[in-house]
C-alpha cells in the first residue's frame, strides 16, 4: 500500500475516532504511518485528504446500499421501500461512524466549498439509482426532472432517517414503519374514495 492509500485509511480512521473538524494533520500522519510532506503532495491540503477519506467511505457503503436495492425486487412499491429502508435501518449498527461523520461534514461544507462539491455530486450520482429502484423500468416514460425529484424525495428520507437513527435510535422508525406511514400519507392524499 503506497502513501496515498495510506492517508486514505488513516484519515478515515481519524473521521471515525475524532471526526472532521477535530482530526489534525499530524493526527492522520500517525494513524497511516506517514509523514507530514505527503498530505500536501498527495492531496494540497488536509481537509482534501478528509473529504477524499468521507467520499470513499461514503462510496463503499453505497455498494452496500446497492445491494439493499438489487434485493428488493418485490413487485409492490411499498414492499420494495420497506426493504429498503430495513437494508439502511441495518447498516447504522455497522456504519454508524461514517454517519457521524457525514452529518458533521454537511455542516461544514458550507464553510468548505469543495467539500460541497464533492457532497452534492455524491448526492447526483445516488439520485437516479435510488429513482430507478421506485419507478422500475415500466416508468420509462416519466420525466427526467420527475425522476430526479424521485430520487432527491428519497435522499431527504434517508438523511432524515439518518439523523433521527444518531439522536434517538430507539425512537426512530423501523423500515416497516416508514413503509406503512407511507402508505397512510398515500391513503389521506387519495382521499377516503381510495380506501
Amino acid at each position: 500500500m503506497g502513501h496515498r492509500e495510506r492517508l486514505l485509511a488513516g484519515a478515515r480512521v481519524c473521521l471515525y475516532e475524532r471526526g472532521y473538524t477535530r482530526t489534525t494533520a499530524r493526527d492522520i500522519v500517525a494513524a497511516s504511518d506517514t509523514n507530514l510532506a505527503s498530505i500536501g503532495y498527495h492531496f494540497g491540503s488536509k481537509e482534501a485528504l478528509l473529504t477524499a477519506a468521507l467520499v470513499e467511505a461514503f462510496e463503499e457503503w453505497g455498494v452496500e446500499i446497492d445491494r439493499v436495492l438489487r434485493d428488493g425486487t418485490q413487485p409492490d412499491l411499498m414492499d420494495r421501500l420497506e426493504t429498503m429502508w430495513s437494508g439502511l435501518v441495518e447498516s447504522f449498527g455497522t456504519h454508524r461512524p461514517l454517519w457521524v461523520a457525514g452529518i458533521e461534514a454537511f455542516a461544514l461544507a458550507e464553510h468548505l466549498p469543495e467539500l460541497r462539491e464533492q457532497l452534492a455530486d455524491s448526492y447526483a450520482r445516488a439520485r437516479p439509482g435510488l429513482a430507478t429502484f421506485v419507478l422500475q423500468n415500466d416508468d420509462r416514460d416519466v420525466p427526467e426532472e420527475a425522476r430526479k425529484a424521485v430520487g432527491s424525495f428519497l435522499l431527504a428520507l434517508m438523511t432524515g432517517l439518518t439523523v433521527q437513527r444518531l439522536l434517538d435510535p430507539e425512537a426512530a422508525p423501523s423500515g416497516k414503519q416508514l413503509a406503512e406511514a407511507l402508505r397512510l400519507i398515500v391513503r389521506a392524499v387519495d382521499g377516503p374514495a381510495a380506501s
